[in-house]
């Protein structure tokens, strides 16, 4: 059909220019703070483009059903504009058999949708975390530079000189705050430090030698003292044994169908089965909210309705949150997608329902 053709035509070409450009302008951002990262010391270089590249898919997740629902408005915007909506219906060519018409495009977003979040995402995440794990992102003493004081979380670390394979300091300076309160804070000054190979995982392991271990009580003058010869420190993140929502974005879609009891896995394979239907959800709304006349121009409604379905996206992300807490269970999520289709209908059927509606107004009124 010629009508299908030409809407497919240019809603798929303008929503694959606003995708493009909202891309560039997340990943500009991204590529930017990775370049600050980078120049910290706390990442390789060389692999900046790797880690855009792996993160790509997550970021589209999100950019894709904003781009096609600004193409859809865009597009429908300037069929009124240039008067081709009243054109198509005068032919009989109503505003809803032309949404009907695009219906097979949508469904098309909708199924790369589904492979960019069941997929590809969750294998970006994974190469990502590789990536990061094995070469670039550092902790400990990975984060020493000679004669600068280094905070990582509870550490604060400093050292004189740093040999240039990194195995080796001198002067050694070592801060620990006490992870819980009554407990004492730990300083240990060393002559020297002797880096150690060991597999295992977010761990950093030194031998010091020559020095010095404080325990000190905040808000009290107790401390205790200890001198040593040789002395092992360990620096390693503590190991949650639950999922969080930063391990579970990487999981294969068997592994969070088999793990589904978990609250945040639960929360996101809802996220993943459901969030591609925003799709059809931004179809609707497009083609309800996209209403203006030649003077008013096609970017008048584009803000507002952008608000509205970007409502809906922020929606579904706080009911992630909840779900993972385990407050609501993940019939949420199609609640949600409900909730704004039928606002979607009665927008569209607001020129038949306001008449009405101020009609029986007058009547309440006499």
């Amino acid at each position: 059909m010629i009508i299908r053709r030409y809407l497919v035509k240019q809603v798929l070409s303008t929503s694959l220019v606003v995708v493009s450009l909202l891309t560039l302008i997340m990943m500009g951002g991204r590529l930017i703070k990775y370049f600050g990262v980078a120049a910290q010391g706390r990442l390789d270089a060389g692999i900046l483009f790797s880690i855009i590249g792996y993160r790509l898919p997550e970021f589209l997740t999100l950019i894709l059903p904003l781009g096609f629902f600004i193409g859809l408005m865009l597009v429908f915007g300037r069929l009124y504009v240039d008067h081709e909506m009243a054109v198509l219906n005068g032919s009989g060519v109503s505003r809803n058999q032309l949404a009907r018409l695009l219906l097979p495009l949508t469904i098309g977003y909708l199924v790369v949708q589904s492979v960019l979040m069941v997929w590809l995402s969750p294998w970006g995440v994974r190469e990502f975390e590789k990536l990061t794990t094995s070469q670039a992102v550092r902790s400990g003493f990975d984060l020493v530079r000679p004669k600068e004081f280094i905070s990582s979380g509870p550490y604060t670390i400093y050292a004189g000189s740093l040999s240039e394979d990194r195995k080796n300091l001198t002067e050694i300076f070592f801060y620990q705050r006490a992870e819980k309160p009554g407990k004492p804070d730990v300083m240990i000054l060393a002559k020297e430090a002797m880096r150690v190979e060991m597999n295992t995982d977010a761990a950093s392991v030194v031998d010091l030698t020559l020095g010095r271990r404080y325990e000190i009580f905040p808000n009290s003058a107790k401390y205790t003292q200890t001198e040593f010869e040789t002395y092992r420190l360990r620096l390693e993140s503590d190991k949650e044994a639950k999922f969080d929502s930063g391990e579970v974005e990487g999981l294969t879609m068997s592994k969070v169908i088999a793990t589904r009891d978990d609250p945040v896995v639960a929360s996101e394979l809802g996220w993943r089965l459901f969030v591609p239907f925003t799709m059809i959800v931004a179809l609707m709304l497009a083609s309800a909210l996209s209403e203006v006349t030649p003077r008013q121009g096609r970017y008048l409604k584009l803000f507002p309705a952008l608000m509205i379905f970007a409502s809906l996206i922020v929606a579904l992300m706080a009911i992630k949150t909840r779900i993972s807490k385990g407050e609501i269970g993940i019939w949420a999520y199609p609640a949600i997608l409900a909730i704004y289709a039928i606002a979607a209908a009665l927008f569209s059927r607001k020129q038949k329902i306001a008449p009405k509606i101020k009609k029986r107004i007058e009547q309440v009124k006499s």
